[in-house]
């Protein structure tokens, strides 16, 4: 069993990253990442924190626009399209969830698609699920880089999703594809999940369940995922597969936290250095 260290691939982007400021620097450029959080959700307040601080280390100018809960939509699209027009932003992020009395669909359609970087406009969307050159979702898009550094061949492998969100399920569904695997996507009135997990020679899940999945449910030298995020009542972090019964029969896993978390944050800075590139058009 080896561990998909995503904490440390993430550290080496982050060095990469690094040195691409340095030179769009050079060009009198500088990369602008605006974070937009409404209301005071302690876990999305520690979201953004994480990217604010991974934005200082490697250069990228950040702001974050801090709102109340009781905000109104209209004042949250008003806020969205003067960052639009802003030419010192390349990239826009809304953290979710957002509060119930506000469209999560019109204020994600409200960015401009060229400084999407969180891939969840629907032009964006619609790219990546056509294999286009687009901006891919940070976390779906964290996942494939972390595999790939391990020399994982994702060609013809039969790969299973359960949990089918928008921010993970459904457009990590699309990247696997577009890299020739077999996709089965899973949610909550699956029959017979474990039917479905025992034949993964990928197994990823993004659910919010601790344990949900357990060593019954994975075959012999399967590479596990584990993208769900769970805090218990003791403070501890940990995921949605029960780790210490199901490393030892997989070929590798990642691990809650340090797996794929870290990789979201670089995915995400990929994203705005890349809108960077195309403001200049470099």
């Amino acid at each position: 069993m080896q561990i998909l260290d995503g904490k440390s691939l993430a550290l080496k982007i982050e060095e990469t990253l690094k040195e691409e400021v340095q030179l769009l620097n050079k060009k009198q450029i500088t990369p602008g990442l605006a974070v937009i959080l409404v209301g005071d959700d302690p876990a999305s307040q520690s979201y953004v924190n994480m990217k604010a601080k991974a934005c200082k280390r490697t250069g990228i100018y950040s702001t974050t626009h801090e709102m109340p809960k009781s905000i109104t939509q209209d004042s949250l699209l008003q806020t969205i399209n003067m960052l639009n027009q802003n030419p010192n932003i390349d990239g826009i992020l809304v953290q979710l969830p957002l509060p119930q009395h506000i469209n999560t669909t019109t204020i994600l359609e409200a960015i401009a698609p060229h400084k999407d970087v969180d891939g969840f406009h629907p032009f964006n969307v619609g790219r990546i699920s056509a294999n286009l050159e687009g901006f891919t979702p940070a976390t779906p898009m964290g996942v494939i880089t972390l595999l790939q550094a391990y020399d994982i061949n994702l060609k013809g492998k039969n790969v299973v999703i359960v949990g089918t969100s928008n921010i993970v399920g459904k457009p990590l569904g699309a990247l696997f594809l577009n890299h020739k695997s077999t996709i089965t996507l899973c949610h909550i009135y699956t029959n017979n999940l474990i039917e479905h997990t025992k034949n993964a020679d990928i197994l990823c899940v993004a659910v919010g369940k601790p344990n949900l999945i357990t060593k019954e449910m994975v075959k012999e030298g399967a590479i596990v995922v584990d993208i769900g995020i769970n805090r218990l009542e003791n403070g501890k972090i940990i995921g949605d597969v029960d780790f210490n019964n199901v490393a030892p029969i997989c070929s590798f896993i990642t691990p809650v936290p340090g797996g794929v978390g870290p990789m979201t944050i670089a995915s995400l800075l990929q994203n705005t250095i890349k809108a960077t590139k195309i403001r200049a058009n470099l």
